[in-house]
Formats: C-alpha cells, sequence, structure tokens
C-alpha cells in the first residue's frame, strides 16, 4: 500500500482508503494489530498522523441537509417535495430547539483538531512537517468554530481534546460571547498564514483559504446584524484582508461559470476551499438525483428537490446588463426567457429550455407532469422552475445514487471580489477599486461593466444583486440574509412562481403565490438559531439564544 498516495487524498475519501485499505495492508499488520492504532504508531510516524488530519478534514460538511439544503430556507428557492424542514417547520417559523436546524455536530470536528494538534506538537516529528499540519488543523477549527458562530452566537470555545470519562463534568462550558468567538476565529486565521503554503494540494488549506475565511468572519461583523452603530472601521478590516487574498495572485476567475462546478474541474484555479467527493462510492455526491429536474422526457429523473423562485429569477439582468425593471432593459413580462443574461441559463431550467436532451414544458394544461405544482400533490416544481446550476448532466439517475464526484464549493475566487466591493463600498464608497472588482465578476458572464458615478446606496444594491445571482446555491443567500438584516424583510410574505398556460394556442405568463410559499421571520429571535435542546440537557451551563 502506498501512503504517499493517500494523504494527498481528502477527507473521507482518505478516511474510506484508511478504514478499507490500512487494516487489510501485510506491511501495516506487521507493526499493529488491525483492531486499533495506538498513539506510538500514530503520532511517530508523518504518514499514518497526515491520515488523522485527514479525518479532520471529513467533518467538512457539504450541502446542509442535502435533500433540504440551506437555499430552501431563503428567499431563492423551494423544495418541491412536501412535508420537509424548510417547508413545514422552517418557513412558518415554528420550528423550536428540538428540531431547528443546528451546527453543533461540529464539536465532534473541533475535538479531532484538538487532538491533532495536541499530539502533533509533542510530538518529534520536523518543525518543516509540524507547523503546516497544525496550521491546516487550527484553520479546520476555525472554519468549524465558524459555522457555529454565524448560526448561533456566541458558543463554548475549546482547544483542548476533553474527556468526560477521566474530567467529569469539567468539560462542560459556558458559551464565550459573540466578540469572543468572532476574535477567536480571526485570531486563529492570522496566526497561521504564514505557516500555510501558497498553493496547496487539492482539497487542503492554503494562504489564501485562511486569509478567505477571515475575510467572510469579518465581513459578518461588519454587516449590521453585528455592526449596529455601522462602525466603519469594521468594514476596512474586512476590505483589506479581503484585498490581501486578490493580491496573493493565487486565485482567478475561472473561464466558464457553469462547468466551474463539474468534476473534471474540481479544484480549478477559482476554488479557494471545497468538500472533496468520491463518485461510485459511499463518499460521492447524489445532489443530481435529489435537486434536479423530477421529469424529463417522460421519465422521473430525479426529486425537484431545489426549485428556483420567481424572486430570484427576476434578478438575472438581461444580456444587456440592465435588470428586467429598468423600461430601457427591453424586458417583456409575456417572453420572459428571451435576451437574459448568461449566468440565467447557466442556473435555471424553465419552461422551454433543454435538459438532457429533453425540452423541459411547465405550462398547464399541456398533460406535462412539469407544470407547476398548483395543487401541491407532487413532486413537479412548485415555482416553474428548477435547479440547473451545479448540476452535471451526465449523472441524471433518480434518487440519491452518489455516482458524481464533483467537490462542493465552499469558498472561490468571485465571492473574495464581491466581498471586498461590498466591503471597500460600505468603508469609502463606491471607488474605482469597487468598480474594478464587481466588474470583473460581471464580465465573465458578459455583462457590461456598471455605469459610473452610483452613489455609494446604489453601488450597494447592484452589489447585493451581482452576489444573490453570482453565488445562488451556493449556500450563502441564508446567511447574507442573516448578517445584513434582511431577512425581515424578505422572509416575511409570500414567494412567488410563474403559472403558464395556453391561450388561443399562445403561451400566458402570469406570477402568481408560489403553492405553500408563504414565509414568516420573527425578528426578535430568528437572526439566531436556537442552541439545541440536547446540548442544553447535556450541559446545563449553557443559555438559550433569546426568545426559544
Amino acid at each position: 500500500m502506498n501512503l504517499s498516495r493517500l494523504i494527498k487524498l481528502n477527507g473521507k475519501v482518505a478516511l474510506l482508503f484508511l478504514i478499507l485499505g490500512v487494516f487489510s495492508c501485510k506491511d501495516f499488520l506487521e507493526v499493529a494489530p488491525k483492531d486499533q492504532i495506538s498513539d506510538s504508531i500514530v503520532w511517530t510516524d508523518a504518514a499514518t498522523a497526515d491520515l488523522f488530519l485527514n479525518n479532520v478534514y471529513s467533518g467538512i460538511p457539504g450541502p446542509f441537509n442535502g435533500f433540504d439544503p440551506w437555499e430552501n430556507f431563503t428567499d431563492n428557492a423551494m423544495n418541491g417535495v412536501n412535508g420537509l424542514p424548510s417547508r413545514v417547520l422552517y418557513s412558518p417559523s415554528v420550528y423550536t430547539a428540538s428540531n431547528a436546524p443546528n451546527w453543533w455536530g461540529q464539536y465532534a470536528n473541533i475535538r479531532r483538531a484538538n487532538l491533532f494538534i495536541e499530539k502533533v506538537t509533542a510530538s518529534a516529528f520536523p518543525d518543516t512537517w509540524k507547523k503546516p499540519k497544525i496550521a491546516e488543523a487550527r484553520f479546520l477549527r476555525a472554519y468549524y468554530y465558524q459555522l457555529l458562530w454565524t448560526a448561533h452566537g456566541g458558543v463554548p470555545i475549546i482547544t483542548s481534546s476533553l474527556n468526560q470519562n477521566t474530567q467529569g463534568d469539567a468539560i462542560f462550558r459556558a458559551r464565550n460571547t459573540d466578540e469572543e468567538t468572532y476574535k477567536f476565529i480571526v485570531d486563529e486565521c492570522a496566526a497561521i498564514v504564514d505557516d500555510l503554503p501558497l498553493k496547496a494540494e487539492a482539497g487542503r488549506v492554503s494562504k489564501a483559504t485562511a486569509l478567505t475565511l477571515k475575510g467572510w468572519c469579518e465581513l459578518f461583523w461588519a454587516s449590521p446584524l453585528k455592526n449596529t452603530a455601522n462602525d466603519k472601521t469594521r468594514w476596512a478590516l474586512a476590505a483589506a484582508t479581503n484585498k490581501r487574498v486578490i493580491d496573493l495572485g493565487s486565485h482567478s476567475l475561472f473561464s466558464n461559470y457553469e462547468t466551474q462546478f463539474y468534476e473534471d474541474n474540481n479544484n480549478n484555479v477559482e476554488v479557494l476551499f471545497a468538500k472533496q467527493y468520491l463518485g461510485g462510492t459511499a463518499l460521492g455526491s447524489g445532489k443530481e438525483g435529489l435537486w434536479g429536474p423530477w421529469m424529463v422526457g417522460g421519465v422521473q429523473k430525479a426529486y425537484g428537490g431545489v426549485d428556483p423562485t420567481q424572486e430570484l429569477v427576476d434578478e438575472y439582468a438581461m444580456a444587456n446588463g440592465l435588470p428586467i425593471s429598468d423600461p430601457a432593459s427591453g424586458y417583456d413580462p409575456q417572453n420572459p426567457y428571451v435576451n437574459r443574461e448568461k449566468r440565467f441559463y447557466q442556473s435555471i431550467v424553465y419552461d422551454g429550455s433543454i435538459w438532457v436532451g429533453a425540452e423541459m414544458v411547465m405550462k398547464q394544461g399541456v398533460g406535462s407532469r412539469n407544470a407547476t405544482d398548483l395543487s401541491n400533490t407532487n413532486e413537479a416544481t412548485n415555482t416553474g422552475y428548477y435547479l440547473r446550476k451545479g448540476l452535471n448532466p451526465k449523472y441524471t439517475v433518480n434518487g440519491n445514487h452518489l455516482l458524481n464526484s464533483g467537490s462542493f464549493i465552499i469558498y472561490r475566487y468571485a465571492e473574495v471580489l464581491l466581498s471586498y466591493a461590498e466591503a471597500q463600498n460600505e468603508a469609502v464608497g463606491p471607488d474605482a477599486s469597487v468598480y474594478a472588482a464587481i466588474n470583473q465578476v460581471r464580465t465573465r458572464s458578459e455583462l457590461p461593466n456598471l455605469k459610473t458615478g452610483l452613489t455609494q446606496a446604489e453601488m450597494r444594491v447592484a452589489i447585493m444583486r451581482e452576489r444573490r445571482v453570482e453565488l445562488a446555491f451556493e449556500e450563502r443567500r441564508w446567511f447574507d440574509l442573516m448578517r445584513l438584516k434582511l431577512a425581515e424583510k424578505n422572509l416575511n410574505g409570500t414567494l412567488h412562481a410563474m403559472k403558464i398556460e395556453l391561450v388561443g394556442g399562445k403561451p400566458v405568463y402570469t406570477v402568481i403565490p408560489a403553492p405553500e410559499g408563504g414565509k414568516t421571520f420573527f425578528a426578535n429571535k430568528n437572526y439566531l438559531l436556537p442552541i439545541p435542546q440536547s446540548a442544553l440537557n447535556q450541559n446545563t451551563k449553557l443559555t438559550q439564544n433569546p426568545n426559544y
């Protein structure tokens, strides 16, 4: 067995090979029983220790709640399947501490990171090996804390591998404050940058990855949810960190917006951090069968688990770069899918579009099983649209068959550009660097540059539209609505769908309330998710978030 190849594999992929391969290798069995790997082996052999680090990577979450991803909890999409949390718990905001979405499971990942850091720090490995590996583990720990912090606020910060068997109830800690948790994350990122490589192995952490996490947390901290006094220095700090990523020169925009998400382009020049998959195994991705169009060519190909809303569709500009609300845009509400920007066609399956060689028909009264599900009784789209973005058309087998090796991109360079533009605009206004950053993203999709002379408020609107469209279905919309305190507006009311009927042989397009499209958001509590009741029961030092 070649361990040097294994250490290049990320996360669960490496763990799978560790389980299936290491214990069956004769050379390994000669030094350890197959039912255990002792500390003396793990922490004295660099290759084996690196396999443990792969296990720390393996905890990186893919799309939240796979069949019902975060996008369905926002105004960007709905799940086409009845009875799922985004529709029956979250949309009416009736979830509780016992059944709400949560990230509390990250503490298992944090413990693994803590153990790795402790053991490698105390090991006899050379510093040239130890420093970058410890930096990777510290990044992963900070990333897992970021998931907890952005969802739940301040959480207990634990930096040692606690053991209840030996320490008893001393392992239970009270919550750190919101600011303490934020500072821990960004300070960790700052401390490890110099120990990380400029170019990392596929799936591993680089300088740019650490700075991107730092810049994202600083952007979150500068936003209205956390920055009620609108302290401009917070925005300036976020701008400076995102600018450092840009100035590294290690990443750039991938040439093709649509195919950057396909497995053939895994870990391309735009990708800063991604969850890795191994198709055809238990560690593959099955998103095509979960999220893709329900019926294709008369055959069920997927469950339709992500249906874009009319609200999102309306955000895609015309090919001339103008929003559809602009009278000069050329938009025709009775021919709504003509002359739209490229990202619309690369992201949305709409009436008349082609998916896997078949024309998709969402019209009423023509016998199509993909017609907008007005009665809310089947898995056809509830909105008149299906998801295209990120789905590889060669994997269109119904169900979660785990065939795809396409990575789930967590951070990419386009987001860094947009985060810089947002932070810099808030810090100093729409200077030339703001235009340069946002126009890079627009140019890739063949949109003209933004017109010059925008006010700060106008640029803010432009950046938010660009961010919503560019990062749609990448699990950013939820967090943007939270940090910008837009959820109380955007998640209160009814989402909309497109109803298409033939009248006199011609299609008539009508925007209607989406079936079961009502949203409720309570501003006095819902900007933070509750601490899980199970965690409160276990640790009496924890306090619940307000009003849960």
